[in-house]
């Protein structure tokens, strides 16, 4: 346990990025922890059990003003993460951690440590489903990416805050402009829905992201690149995993449910009435027989 004990020292203590030492929830593991913990503890059990027999919270307006936030903060990480270094400076085949305190160097450092702190405030979005009884869409995907990119992003700011990895945290801002675009376009009310056709959209996005991520980090693992290996590994095993779960996810809600919803439509035959007239079974729809003649 002492060896133990000394290695985890040695690591918070003396493998940190020295530019992020101090900052807010980076020097040590444990508030991160605490914080997921109790997220998931409250979503999965101690607010729905709070929430039993009580009505939905209205958060309309809430949900507006955090969503348009969290879209103000997603343009910014993508602005800083092109002007840090990936439109002008870096290699997007190996981009070894800068250590340095240069201004580009200072400015990747400062976006990292801004996305992860997003991270942390985007358990929120969990959070409101439950205050507002919404626990359908509290799925084990939802729940393990939520957990999952709070302590990944600590990773990053505490020991690579800059570099190669930081091309997920662009690329996932991006496409977080638009996941929060959808989301506050759909606080409005349902006179929206017509202009967020697009939903299933954002899943292929999410995918080719992370297909892009598990790609840019493998190849990684077979250059001499001076960056570490064990951290491509994870990133690559991370992405490997999202891109499984928010896949199957897609085949179940997309794939399939089209699959299904052509298959009742072929099975709406036209039944013949008792005096007669021809009817639709599925909606009981009365259609006039030269009409079906015609279509047939």
């Amino acid at each position: 346990m002492s060896g133990v004990v000394e290695w985890y020292r040695d690591l918070i203590d003396n493998k940190q990025d020295p530019r992020t030492v101090g900052w807010f929830l980076v020097d040590s593991p444990g508030p991160i922890l605490t914080i997921v913990i109790t997220y998931v503890y409250f979503c999965v059990s101690a607010g729905p059990r709070y929430m039993k027999d009580k009505k939905p919270y209205d958060l309309k307006n809430t949900l507006i003003v955090y969503n348009f936030i969290q879209i103000l903060l997603s343009v910014y990480l993508f602005h800083e993460g092109l002007m840090s270094g990936w439109l002008y400076e870096y290699d997007y085949i190996c981009e070894p951690v800068d250590y340095s305190f240069k201004s580009t160097s200072m400015r990747m450092a400062r976006a990292v440590h801004t996305y992860y702190i997003c991270k942390v405030i985007e358990l929120l979005d969990t959070v409101f489903f439950v205050m507002r009884k919404k626990d359908r869409q509290i799925t084990a995907l939802h729940l393990y990416h939520h957990s999952m990119m709070p302590i990944c992003a600590w990773i990053g700011v505490k020991f690579f805050a800059s570099g190669h990895p930081t091309l997920l945290g662009v690329i996932n801002a991006f496409i977080h402009i638009f996941m929060y675009t959808y989301y506050m376009l759909t606080a409005f009310g349902p006179h929206m829905h017509k202009y967020v056709w697009w939903k299933k959209y954002l899943t292929i996005m999410q995918i080719v992201q992370f297909i892009i991520v598990f790609c840019h980090n493998l190849q990684m693992l077979f250059t001499s690149c001076n960056f570490p290996k064990p951290l491509s590994f994870l990133l690559v095993l991370n992405a490997g995993i999202f891109t499984y779960m928010f896949g199957s996810f897609y085949v179940d809600n997309y794939l399939k449910s089209d699959a299904q919803h052509k298959s009742k439509t072929k099975k709406d035959v036209v039944s013949i009435t008792s005096d007669g007239s021809n009817q639709i079974s599925d909606n009981n729809t009365l259609v006039n027989e030269n009409i079906i003649n015609k279509c047939d």
